[in-house]
């Protein structure tokens, strides 16, 4: 490590490094009393048990900030003891974390925790201050802003001139600086390669399951040490030398462990410090890319079957997260093929299961991320779906709500099919591709599956508080019961939609049958089976 008790070169002027990470509030939390503040890190771990959540509004940045606290977490306890037992982490989870081991780790390599440094700025490469296709090359910090306008990205609430950028404080740009690393999408770059790998998390509907303080949340999501005598090391950003120019002209370059993936810097970025200590401007290029693997999947992403094998879960325009509950749940290890849960999901049911029965009832899960094709970021989101805690830990229970879950898609499939079938036969030649592919868009822009999947997410905790308390028979006949009415709700708005034509009346009248024979397989009510209207 170097030495910056002495002074430091910025530009052509020396200073002393600034902005301490360990000591200046720049990290947004939320304490029990709904209080919302900021703290440095050392502040962070030392209350953390005092911390219900991180607070920051971006779904992009609150998962970067989890997974930097979790590097730092993991780094701190395998450099003071080495590998843990589950009991120990089960210790952590109850009466909080090891924060002296924190403290002295951070302290150990206090001097990589300066935002503004010659040689070791946080998250930042330094080279880009000296290398040719950076040196005098500024851009807006609106670059690493994924919520700004900047270049050619429009976004509709924002009014960012790349010409003349606002200024953001250092916690402003540090934590944008965070999410963009983890979800900036790949695409067109220019400097040093003409385009990059995108960060770990792009596309991406991360999973982080939550506790009710931030010492259990950290807990909870840490990964085991796994270390190998002749692997290397899984070392975050901070402890390994500062990025050369040879290795951002490089090759993609596979991440050696979670600590890797959580703080990789996938583009090189270099802070400008203004005269007041805000920032305006930055150096921008090509980063250390992430290799491509699928043995290497990240721990907070979750996959599920897709035409061309497993495909990442992501935040999909009208298709509710609950929907996705059967990756979000440990399944059979005979369905790896076919779905994925996060790894951070196991590393919370084996910790349910080092805690014992009745340690607690309920674990949430934060399902947080930015959604985008390309190189164009379409819309971010941040959710919070709460499972019983035996779903996670009882692979009969797990199961029964993956296929309960199951049984809605594979209803609304049946039911659109019937219902693009109404709704071709209320267009004139009902029997032509052109028809039917019109009647399929009407379908797609219409209200059957917000008004489908609104009315069963309704009842979805219902069905998961019965198959927690092992009542699967009625979990069973309530949830049946429930897909039928949101069924019927789904039609009614269709139907409406057809108005009050002879062409249109004819078409409900001749398919209104078929959903009723559908809705018989699965109803246990009497009225289906005698064929009665709503």
């Amino acid at each position: 490590m170097t030495d910056t008790s002495d002074s430091i070169r910025v530009g052509a002027e020396l200073s002393v490094p600034a902005y301490d990470l360990l000591r200046e509030p720049w990290l947004s939390v939320c304490l029990a009393d709904g209080t919302v503040t900021s703290m440095g890190l050392l502040e962070t771990f030392e209350r953390s048990r005092e911390i219900v959540a991180l607070a920051d509004t971006a779904p992009p940045s609150v998962v970067a900030q989890y997974r930097l606290l979790l590097a730092i977490t993991h780094r701190a306890i395998s450099t003071a003891q080495g590998r843990w037992r589950e009991s120990e982490r089960a210790a952590w989870y109850r009466d909080g974390l090891p924060v002296d081991a924190i403290r002295t780790y951070l302290e150990q390599w206090h001097d990589r925790f300066w935002l503004f440094h010659d040689t070791h700025p946080f998250m930042q490469a330094a080279v880009l201050d000296t290398a040719g296709p950076t040196r005098d090359k500024l851009k807006s910090v609106a670059q690493i802003s994924l919520a700004s306008a900047t270049g050619n990205t429009p976004v509709v609430f924002d009014h960012a001139y790349d010409s003349e950028p606002a200024e953001l404080t250092p916690a402003q740009a540090l934590n944008k600086l965070l999410g963009f690393l983890q979800f900036t999408p790949g695409g067109l770059v220019k400097v040093f390669r003409g385009s990059d790998k995108a960060g770990a998390l792009a596309n991406t509907a991360a999973v982080v399951p939550l506790g009710q303080t931030l010492a259990e949340t950290i807990a909870l999501s840490l990964h085991p040490d796994e270390r190998r005598s002749n692997a290397e090391p899984d070392l975050p950003s901070w402890e390994l030398e500062p990025l050369t120019e040879k290795q951002l002209v490089g090759e993609p370059v596979f991440a050696t462990g979670p600590n890797d993936r959580y703080t990789r810097q996938s583009r090189a970025v270099l802070f400008k410090r203004e005269e007041n200590g805000n920032i305006r401007w930055l150096r921008f290029g090509a980063g250390l890319a992430l290799g491509d693997s699928e043995t290497q999947p990240d721990p907070m992403a979750s996959f599920r079957s897709g035409q061309n094998g497993l495909v990442r879960i992501s935040f999909t325009e009208g298709r509710a997260t609950w929907r996705d509950l059967p990756v979000l749940v440990p399944g059979p290890e005979t369905e790896t093929e076919n779905r994925r849960p996060a790894a951070v999901i196991a590393y919370a049911a084996s910790l349910h299961q080092a805690l014992g029965p009745g340690s607690n009832r309920y674990q949430p899960l934060l399902v947080a991320g930015l959604a985008s094709d390309q190189a164009k970021l379409l819309r971010w989101r941040m959710e919070q779906i709460v499972l019983p805690a035996n779903l996670m830990v009882d692979l009969d229970r797990s199961e029964t709500l993956q296929e309960k879950v199951a049984d809605a898609e594979a209803l609304y499939y049946t039911l659109r099919a019937v219902a693009r079938g109404m709704l071709a036969d209320s267009m004139p030649d009902p029997d032509n591709k052109e028809t039917k592919a019109r009647a399929q868009s009407l379908l797609a822009a219409g209200p059957l599956a917000p008004t489908y999947f609104a009315s069963a997410e309704r009842a979805l905790p219902i069905l998961m508080a019965q198959l927690a308390a092992d009542e699967f028979e009625a979990a069973t006949a309530n949830w049946n019961d429930t897909l039928c009415d949101a069924a019927q709700r789904a039609w009614r708005d269709v139907v409406v939609g057809l108005g009050s034509t002879p062409r249109g009346l004819r078409a409900e009248a001749r398919h209104y049958p078929r959903l009723l024979g559908l809705l018989s397989k699965y109803s246990t009510k009497a009225g289906f089976a005698a064929g009665e209207k709503p």
